[in-house]
């Protein structure tokens, strides 16, 4: 499942943050690659505790924590500690899988069911560039607004292609789900959707009670907290 999330930060969230970043002390990328990712991530990333990457992972974490769309598609159990890395100068990251086990700093193993990017600059600010995610239903490519987030299965095998002008600045983080499995997420995410659109046109009715029962017990069937 492929979700995403418009406006996750706000227009005054992206100018406080800018400055920031374009003062930033990037580093090489590979510094923090794994050893199939050494050969493919042509990338620059923030050191985790620099004044840019801090402001930015607070932004992003208490944007989302409020995001009802976000916990619906995602249903978060544990977050990765969020990064952050700008790609330019044909900078890009050949294809590849993520790590399925990740350990954060504080000793938390995170396992990687669900990626999430959140874009920090608009696409007219440079050429290529694009998350490319391949899956069953083939090629999807992603290039999304300033503040905007893309949610995907962490299982899927995906790359960011050559930034040719420009650069392109980017929040990204992996989430453990309390439901492992892409297919379920999905059918759950499809039914909190439609029970929601259903309490808009109609307010409570007897069958939007019986689909919220439905949905519960479905979540209590497969979640593991």
């Amino acid at each position: 499942m492929l979700v995403t999330l418009d406006s996750v930060l706000s227009a005054a969230d992206i100018a406080r943050l800018r400055p920031l970043l374009e003062a930033a002390p990037w580093t090489d990328g590979q510094r923090t690659a794994g050893s199939q990712a050494r050969h493919v991530k042509h990338n620059e990333q923030l050191p985790s505790d620099c004044e840019a990457a801090v402001a930015v992972r607070q932004t992003v974490l208490q944007a989302l924590d409020s995001h009802a769309r976000f916990f619906s598609a995602a249903l978060p159990k544990k977050v990765f500690t969020p990064r952050i890395n700008r790609y330019q100068g044909e900078g890009h990251y050949g294809m590849h899988y993520d790590n399925a086990i990740l350990r954060r700093a504080d000793g938390q193993q995170v396992r990687s069911d669900v990626s999430c990017t959140v874009f920090l600059n608009e696409p007219d600010e440079y050429e290529g560039g694009e998350l490319v995610i391949h899956d069953t239903y083939g090629e999807q490519r992603v290039k999304l607004p300033a503040g905007s987030a893309v949610l995907y299965p962490g299982t899927s095998l995906h790359e960011v292609r050559p930034v040719t002008q420009g650069q392109r600045l980017a929040c990204f983080f992996w989430i453990e789900s309390m439901v492992r499995f892409d297919p379920q997420r999905a059918l759950l995410h499809e039914l909190d959707m439609a029970i929601t659109s259903l309490r808009e046109q109609h307010g409570e009715t007897p069958e939007t009670h019986t689909l919220t029962g439905t949905y519960h017990n479905l979540l209590r069937m497969w979640a593991d907290t």
